[in-house]
């Protein structure tokens, strides 16, 4: 998101299902990470894969690495994922 940390919150949160302070810390999560790891980026691309075409257990792996999500926040964000782009 350009470095926009307030939009990207607000797309994480439609995206993945995620209340504000949840979608604040995954976008800051997400940016933190892309700073500081180089095989980050592959990681995020992986995303769009196991949306299209892995298991849920793929896509809860890489939202946690990608987004930092743990506990309840994961099988809502994979259902809302699974919701807008149906496998």
């Amino acid at each position: 998101m350009g470095g926009n940390a307030a939009r990207a919150a607000e797309v994480l949160e439609e995206l993945l299902a995620l209340d504000d302070p949840g979608a604040a810390a995954a976008a800051a999560h997400f940016q933190a990470s892309m700073s500081s790891d180089p095989a980050f980026m592959g990681k995020a691309m992986g995303l769009r894969a196991a949306v299209t075409g892995g298991s849920n257990d793929d896509i809860t792996a890489l939202l946690g690495d990608c987004f930092g999500l743990q506990g309840e926040a994961l099988p809502r964000a994979v259902a809302a994922l699974r919701a807008k782009y149906p496998g």
